[in-house]
């Protein structure tokens, strides 16, 4: 008889990595800490609970995210099926209804008859067949038995939560909707998805002066030592001290946008993305942040549009935490010194829920055919699930950070591609032809894609 796989994790990467063993009749041990463990980040005790943004980014198949959903959903993935089922209005990308998504997911999991989900923390690395999923939230307990095995000292970057604000509060007389060069009425939609908020120089220079100046989070002096940042989630009064015009150039870049009071493009803006099925709240895309709540709020109210705002949730950070993966794992994601252990989610540097849950189904399906006496999977690099693995078992390992999917990652064309638009095309055109072939090969057949928005490539 297979013996059971133990999975230590219950979110997106354990949740997958699950699923993906279960449904090919392998018995699995899904152990979850919460609610017997809190986190500092999550709300409920839901598997797969969304703790940051509820966008899982864009489903365009020129993307890196939209040939990364695509093809996990060829493979069979639980998590972005079900994400697609409660998508929420967000143009071009999938922003996804939290409470339903994680409750359906937890029903899934919960119910299949392979699965049993305990509640409970596991503080030391089981033994026999084991996947790792704790996530960026690892426990205490646990990160220690992982720092002993690896023989190299733990990383730690920080994260932050973006703040939520009831759209009613919202003063529409100076925000608009409107998504970046109308995509939304490209697609047929009447109005735009986002809701954005546009400032003038002289109130953009402002805003980037009082964030400077307010008052932050000070870090105990053990993790000032340990601290890092993950460059694609920065905390706004990061890039306010980098340089004036760093906000504007990032989360606050006004491309493709039109105040319709003036007709222009605005210096600055805050957009603001739905972030539950009722469209009641609205989370502030990229505006992490760590500066003191009192004073958080007196500085976002500085946003026009937001002088008499209602945030549900202010911003915070939290700590994360990812092993030196390119010193540890095979691009398998088996632990190179027992071929039994395989790490997954953002605890290996795949950063964002699309990379998360990426990492549990690669693990999932590589256990499987591990124990079945089946050659793992490595998939080519030309596709979005190649090239992510890839990066994080041969970066640098001096320098390795977290990254998330982005057509960087590829190998170049043999022959030069002119203009962006066309180069991403030939990039994800090429990718699914060989992901295809390789799975092919491997005696698998991709499963037919439907979606709420269909990637036809």
């Amino acid at each position: 008889m297979t013996p059971p796989v133990t999975i230590v994790g219950g979110g997106l990467a354990g949740c997958e990595a699950a699923w993906q063993l279960a449904t090919r009749g392998i018995p699995v041990r899904l152990h979850e800490m919460r609610p017997v463990r809190p986190t500092p980040a999550h709300a409920t005790d839901r598997l797969a609970e969304l703790v940051c943004s509820n966008s899982m980014g864009s489903t365009l198949p020129d993307r890196a995210l939209g040939m990364l959903k695509h093809e996990l959903l060829a493979l069979g993935s639980l998590i972005i099926a079900t994400a697609f089922k409660h998508a929420l209005p967000a143009g071009s990308a999938l922003a996804v209804g939290r409470e339903e998504f994680a409750e359906e997911v937890t029903t899934t999991i919960s119910r299949h008859p392979y699965i049993e989900v305990t509640r409970a923390e596991v503080t030391a690395i089981p033994d026999g067949p084991t996947i790792i999923a704790t996530g960026p939230l690892t426990s205490d307990a646990l990160a220690a038995q992982i720092q002993a095995l690896t023989g190299a000292r733990h990383l730690y970057f920080y994260d932050a939560m973006a703040p939520i604000v009831v759209a009613d509060s919202i003063d529409m007389g100076i925000a608009f909707r409107q998504s970046r060069y109308d995509r939304d009425s490209a697609l047929g939609q009447e109005e735009g998805d986002y809701i954005n908020c546009p400032l003038n120089r002289a109130e953009y220079e402002a805003f980037v002066q009082a964030v400077r100046d307010a008052p932050k989070i000070q870090l105990k002096e053990f993790e000032k030592e340990l601290e890092r940042y993950f460059e694609g989630c920065m905390p706004i009064e990061v890039l306010a001290e980098r340089d004036l015009n760093a906000l504007a150039f990032g989360p606050m870049r006004p491309v493709g946008l039109t105040d319709p009071r003036t007709g222009r493009r605005p210096y600055a803006v805050v957009q603001l993305r739905q972030d539950n099925v009722a469209g009641t709240l609205y989370n502030m895309v990229g505006f992490q942040t760590n500066m003191r709540w009192g004073a958080q709020e007196a500085v976002l109210r500085m946003i026009p549009g937001l002088a008499e705002a209602e945030f549900v949730r202010l911003g915070q950070m939290h700590r994360n935490t990812f092993i030196n993966s390119p010193t540890l794992l095979e691009p398998t994601l088996q632990f190179r010194t027992r071929p039994d252990l395989f790490f997954a989610g953002q605890i290996t540097g795949t950063e964002g829920y699309v990379g998360s849950t990426m990492g549990g189904l690669v693990a999932g399906i590589n256990m499987a055919r591990l124990l079945a006496g089946e050659p793992l999977l490595r998939f080519p690099q030309s596709c979005m699930i190649g090239a992510l693995l890839h990066y994080i078992t041969h970066a640098d390992p001096e320098n390795f950070q977290p990254m998330k999917a982005n057509m960087g990652l590829l190998p170049e064309m043999p022959e030069r591609v002119r203009g962006k638009a066309n180069r991403y095309a030939a990039y994800a055109a090429r990718g699914w032809a060989d992901f295809t072939a390789y799975l092919q090969r491997m005696g698998i057949t991709p499963l037919p894609v439907h979606t709420a928005q269909p990637l036809p490539i």
